[in-house]
């Protein structure tokens, strides 16, 4: 069965035009560096040769893969998002219970995940944790340094 990834419109769009240039400027770039390396002489001993199918093969990696994620996209509709709980596409306030201390959350697909932009994958421990709660509810996420603990204060679109 094919694996879903969720994500928006528009990261779907960013994928599309990834595969895009790979399968025509960068596959075409390789195929340069592989053509002038073989100048080079003996391929045996020829790290540029090397290198170059090295990257090759990176980028069919990535085609494949990226081919792989658009093949199994589910797009989330931001225009139909619910407000009575936490899920993809929404944006939840919480109160960490301990420190006091809050912070707003955009829940994601693990496509367009970056904990550093607070843009958290529903399939994170984190995001599983929130995922259905409703205002109010509190949660409990187990991290290696023990348990954290959280109240959800609001739930936006």
């Amino acid at each position: 069965m094919q694996k879903q990834f969720k994500m928006t419109q528009e990261r779907y769009a960013e994928l599309e035009e990834e595969l895009r240039y790979l399968r025509t400027v960068r596959e075409q770039e390789v195929a340069e560096q592989i053509k002038e390396a073989r100048k080079f002489g003996d391929l045996s001993e020829n790290s540029e040769y090397d290198e170059a199918k090295n990257e090759q093969g990176r980028v069919f990696s990535r085609i494949l893969e990226v081919e792989n994620i658009l093949a199994g996209a589910v797009i989330l509709q931001t225009d139909h998002i619910s407000t009575d709980r936490v899920g993809p596409g929404c944006h939840v306030t919480v109160e960490d219970l301990d420190s006091g201390e809050r912070e707003t959350f955009s829940i994601v697909g693990s496509q367009e995940a970056n904990p550093a932009e607070s843009r958290i994958s529903d399939e994170s421990p984190f995001g599983q944790a929130l995922v259905g709660k409703a205002a109010g509810e509190e949660l409990t996420v187990d991290v290696p340094a023990g348990k954290l603990r959280y109240r959800v204060l609001e739930i936006l679109a």
